[in-house]
């Protein structure tokens, strides 16, 4: 049966607006993990899938499922979805946009009385960002009852306070999500499948409106990393008595962009941030030798032999740089995420609807993480899509064009109707005013 069916692209509009006017914080859009901007944009969304009719629950980690119900309530349930939470002083349209999307998808077909035959559900995963909490996929993880009583004692950035203190405030159950148990099971999932804007420059700068994603990196990550030196006068300590924890710092980021260059002359594919230096606000001092430095590595590949090359380098570059300097170099703990390889039938099949509805869109890779991994992770047939957006994400300025996310919520719509058991026909979309 072909329907001429089209998202709720009026509802996706909204939804948008009423996320600005709720999350900005003056400088950009700041939803925190567990708090009162990711709450408030949970609480949004709920009210919006009960009035159109929809399913909807929560889970003990306080994820969100928005059902439309099928015909075979025990069949595995078609899945899309992402996360609301934003880093600190963000965009708008990381991770939302693809809840906005499943949501305008099935308030369409929910409005037009179509009944899938199987379950199509929205996911909208809590604490993907790990701006807040050092860990990734907090929510996906909890709902598949991966995460631990250790993940739930780790502090937020900002309050100090723990996840599970968080998440209680919230409304969730720590203690059930401490025992694991899961919400989620691979054999209950048909398929993931998350739109997503781009992160970076790649389909802004070319003819290209969407991406389907082929993997998604994983990651090492430094995240309290220390260089002790020893503070000293400026001017009463000659350079062989100094033990400069800032010349260190500057000399091993150096080594570690020239191992990043070796690597990629090598072949390999991966990307290492040092997101954060500084010294101590308390003790430095335009007339003091530096006596200590704070730091993070972050590395990111879609091959685990590249981040364990990257990794020995990072070692050797802290050994040498000890040595040379006179310091101390603590890299503290490593975090770690896996790698997810998508699913190729997925990704034909996002190829296959861009191409039918006239989409120019390109295969990329993922240099971001995203929940889509996580569900890869567990066996779950797993697909993304991303959306051109310009200036980048984790910023104020992220601009995700509404027209391209129209086309893009069609395309997907016509993937999730694919697996869900309805065909859809092809139709003109609405254009939407850029943003």
């Amino acid at each position: 049966m072909s329907l001429p069916v089209e998202p709720d692209h009026a509802l996706a509009v909204s939804l948008f607006a009423q996320l600005v006017a709720q999350s900005h914080d003056g400088v950009g859009i700041t939803r925190d993990s567990y708090g009162d901007g990711e709450n408030a944009a949970h609480a949004l969304f709920r009210a919006a899938a009960e009035r159109s009719g929809l399913e909807v629950r929560s889970d003990a980690a306080g994820n969100l499922y928005l059902t439309l119900p099928g015909r075979d309530r025990g069949a595995p349930a078609v899945m899309t979805g992402s996360h609301l939470d934003s880093v600190p002083r963000g965009g708008n349209f990381d991770g939302a946009a693809g809840v906005v999307a499943g949501m305008a998808i099935l308030a369409g077909w929910r409005r037009a009385g179509l009944v899938p035959d199987r379950d199509v559900t929205v996911m909208a995963i809590r604490a993907e960002e790990s701006a807040w909490f050092p860990l990734s996929y907090a929510g996906s993880k909890a709902a598949f009852g991966l995460l631990d009583a250790v993940a739930l004692d780790l502090r937020r950035a900002d309050t100090g306070r723990t996840l599970a203190e968080h998440m209680r405030a919230a409304g969730g159950d720590p203690g059930a999500v401490a025992a694991g148990i899961a919400t989620l099971q691979a054999a209950n999932i048909d398929c993931f499948v998350e739109l997503h804007i781009e992160q970076g420059p790649v389909l802004d700068e070319s003819s290209d409106v969407l991406g389907v994603v082929t993997g998604i990196c994983g990651s090492r990550r430094y995240r309290h990393a220390t260089i002790l030196g020893q503070y000293a006068h400026s001017g009463a300590t000659p350079r062989s008595h100094r033990r400069d924890a800032v010349v260190a710092a500057a000399a091993l980021v150096t080594a570690v962009q020239r191992a990043w260059v070796a690597l990629e002359a090598a072949g390999h594919e991966l990307t290492v941030t040092v997101g954060q230096c500084t010294t101590d606000a308390a003790q430095a001092d335009f007339s003091k030798v530096s006596g200590r430095v704070d730091f993070s590595i972050d590395m990111r590949s879609r091959s685990l032999a590249t981040l364990d090359a990257m990794e020995v380098a990072v070692q050797a570059i802290r050994t040498d740089i000890m040595q040379a300097c006179r310091v101390e170099i603590d890299l503290g703990p490593v975090t770690a995420s896996a790698a997810g390889v998508m699913d190729p039938a997925l990704q034909a099949m996002l190829t296959a609807a861009a191409a039918e509805a006239g989409v120019p869109a390109r295969a990329m890779p993922s240099g971001a993480g995203h929940d889509a991994a996580l569900f890869a992770a567990q066996g779950v047939p797993a697909a993304m899509l991303f959306v051109r957006n310009a200036h980048g994400s984790h910023n104020p300025d992220e601009s995700m064009r509404l027209d391209d996310f129209a086309q893009a919520t069609r395309v997907l719509a016509n993937v999730l109707g694919t697996r869900a058991g309805v065909s859809l026909s092809t139709v003109t979309l609405n254009s939407c005013q850029s943003v």
